[in-house]
């Protein structure tokens, strides 16, 4: 098998739909960046569900989104392919210093430490925190941010801390819920979540993998109701809720096997 033949061709039906292909010729990388989120969240829907069949599909659509939007660019004289290829070559190769340098390492926490010390320089920043994408969803954000102060020391020195926390958020959000200030419920509700991220974090739990398991959970457990209830020719609406929570227990005990 020839990888790189493979490749050239990929670059080469991209040009080819550029000219001929109506809807490819008018997209442009702002158009495209749908389907770049939507092709990375596919990507790890098949990581996570251990179907390598699907993953291999999905990175190649993947790998389509980073070829079109580099095609674009090349035609616009901004930057080429091999510029794109050039530059995180060029970058892996110095930030891993102990990879390719003389620098020492004696961890995996030293190796972050140092690619957090080299990315800062290079890019001239003025902040640690700095690089996040504001697009990330609120969870990956708020751990990424966690995980750069926590690097410098800025962090809590046991779980018990952060528990402490979690229980004052709750209090202070019962205290808003009760005087009705909805403002004041959105904030503490923020400073709720961001602490419970802080939790998973501490535990090297990605928040984002967490959430996204109990909401898939959730579906399973809500479709078994819709299901059940159809064998009953009943439908969610002709259901109590009494009805509708003894069949979301027992979706617990037939799913959860």
């Amino acid at each position: 098998m020839n990888a790189q033949k493979e490749f050239n061709q990929l670059v080469d039906i991209m040009k080819r739909l550029r000219k001929e292909c109506p809807w490819d010729r008018t997209q442009t990388p702002h158009s495209l960046c749908q389907y770049i989120l939507e092709e990375a969240y596919e990507t790890v829907e098949a990581i996570e569900n251990g179907d390598w069949h699907e993953l291999q599909k999905e990175l190649g659509d993947l790998m389509l989104q980073i070829v079109f939007q580099a095609e674009i660019a090349e035609e616009n004289k901004l930057f080429t392919l091999y510029d794109v290829i050039k530059t995180i070559n060029e970058k892996l190769v110095r930030r891993h210093p102990h990879v390719f340098g003389e620098v020492k390492v004696k961890n995996v926490d030293e190796v972050k430490e140092n690619w957090e010390l080299i990315k800062v320089h290079e890019e001239n920043r003025k902040s640690l925190l700095e690089g996040v994408p504001k697009n990330l969803s609120g969870l990956l954000r708020a751990q990424s941010l966690q995980d750069k102060a926590a690097k410098v020391g800025f962090d809590w020195d046991d779980i018990k801390g952060i528990i402490r926390k979690i229980c004052e958020e709750i209090s202070e959000l019962e205290t808003a819920i009760k005087q009705k200030k909805i403002e004041e419920i959105e904030n503490e509700i923020g400073d709720l979540l961001f602490s419970i991220v802080n939790l998973a974090r501490f535990q090297n739990i990605n928040a984002e993998n967490a959430l996204r398991k109990t909401i898939n959970k959730f579906i399973s457990r809500f479709q078994y109701i819709e299901k059940k209830l159809a064998e009953r020719n009943r439908s969610l609406y002709q259901s109590s809720l009494e009805e509708m929570d003894q069949l979301w227990e027992e979706s617990k005990d037939m799913l959860d096997m």
